[in-house]
């Protein structure tokens, strides 16, 4: 430790209080102009520091029952996403899901708030942390973590340091996402050139004129809750299409029985699943081993006639001009859902086999460096937020 500072429990430097919430919380939210400001964790999405206002009010006869916090206090959450800390910029009442921390004269705030965030304070929470499936820190447990206080001029060094810093390391991180995001855009726009570029023998078809067979999965009253089992039948739904491959789930599995019951939708090998609620464009072709399993009632499956590759067809539907035509005609107020009508009058560009083939050969390549160029970018966001841990432990040493 060096000359000047100390080790303080966080008690010795806050005052640390637990939120509390009215119940039934219903009961007290308003729109009203005289409520006050109910601070959530919802109120923290996309925020990395300060709280400049929330999207809930509860009534005053409310607040009487919470924790109010003003301008200036750190509120701590204290279940779930544990440990975040935040810095008010507005007033407001906070749920038990919160602390507030209030600072004593001799902190810096900002100091105070790096501190928090750095890996020495992390791993004390993570260590105090308890509980089997949402951690909850108690204030008990709070007000023991061991923190370093430098004198203040030493803070404020400190932060300046950081700041500048994390400042460079910000714009770095931005960089390498935005380069994540064009590369998908330059493929994107590759994949879309490939499908415009109509030779001469090159027709249009709808989807449904070049499949042989198309239908949806069962319904939910031919498929039950009741007949999911382990260690069965997979069946194929949307969440089970990643990335343009299937990936079973074992909870969404079915005994033999009932794959015989509903023999009508067992796949074959070079099927096409698409999903037909959700997200648009989700697709993936049945391999070898995969052929056995079932269609859910989520998807739909495309069986194609035998002058149309399937790895072709499949790159097709999951373009971005296919995902805005199935966007636009899916219907669903609370989700989007596709309907057979729709799917079967998706126009497709369809060139000779020998060139469909060729057009997938360039596509693969294509793709597979659009992929090294993700994970390029994708190691550069890691290692800024590993330089961004190292430079807090520094910090917090003594040795920046």
């Amino acid at each position: 430790m060096k000359k000047g500072w100390e080790l303080k429990r966080l008690d010795e430097v806050c005052i640390v209080e637990r939120g509390s919430s009215p119940r039934p919380i219903k009961d007290y939210l308003t729109t009203s102009k005289d409520g006050v400001n109910w601070i959530k964790i919802g109120d923290t999405k996309g925020v990395e520091k300060y709280i400049y206002s929330t999207k809930e009010k509860i009534t005053k006869e409310g607040a009487k029952q919470s924790r109010f916090v003003k301008e200036g206090d750190f509120i701590l959450t204290n279940s779930m996403s544990f440990g975040n800390p935040y810095i008010m910029k507005t007033e407001g009442y906070i749920h038990d899901g919160w602390f507030v921390l209030r600072l004593k004269n001799h902190i810096d705030a900002e100091y105070f708030w790096y501190l928090l965030v750095s890996p020495l304070v992390r791993e004390q929470f993570d260590t105090l942390a308890s509980g089997a499936i949402v951690k909850n820190i108690s204030s008990d447990l709070v007000k023991k973590v061991i923190l370093p206080i430098p004198p203040l001029p030493e803070q404020q060094r400190i932060v300046a340091l950081l700041d500048e810093t994390f400042a460079a390391l910000t714009k770095v991180h931005a960089n390498a996402e935005r380069n994540q995001v064009n590369a998908r855009e330059v493929f994107e726009a590759a994949l879309a050139k490939m499908y415009e570029n109509a030779g001469e023998h090159w027709e249009e078809k709808n989807l449904g004129d070049i499949a042989s067979q198309m239908q949806t999965g069962p319904f939910g009253s031919t498929l039950h809750k009741s007949d999911y089992v382990e260690n069965g039948i997979p069946v194929i739904n949307p969440q089970n299409l990643v990335d343009g491959r299937i990936v079973p789930l074992q909870k969404m599995m079915v005994s033999q029985k009932t794959k015989e019951r509903l023999s009508r939708y067992i796949l074959q090998e070079k099927d096409i699943v698409l999903a037909r609620r959700g997200e648009m464009g989700r697709c993936a072709i049945v391999e070898k081993e995969q052929a056995g399993w079932l269609c859910g009632s989520g998807s739909f499956v495309v069986r194609i006639k035998k002058e149309v590759d399937a790895n072709y067809l499949v790159r097709y539907l999951s373009s971005a001009k296919v995902k805005r035509i199935l966007q636009k005609g899916s219907v669903g107020t609370t989700m989007d859902n596709l309907n057979q009508g729709i799917l079967s009058q998706v126009p497709v560009p369809f060139p000779p086999l020998a060139e469909q083939r060729a057009i997938v050969q360039r596509l693969d390549a294509l793709a597979a460096e659009t992929r090294r160029l993700e994970e390029v970018y994708q190691s550069k966001v890691e290692a800024v937020e590993e330089l961004r841990k190292s430079v807090l432990q520094k910090a917090f040493n003594g040795d920046l």
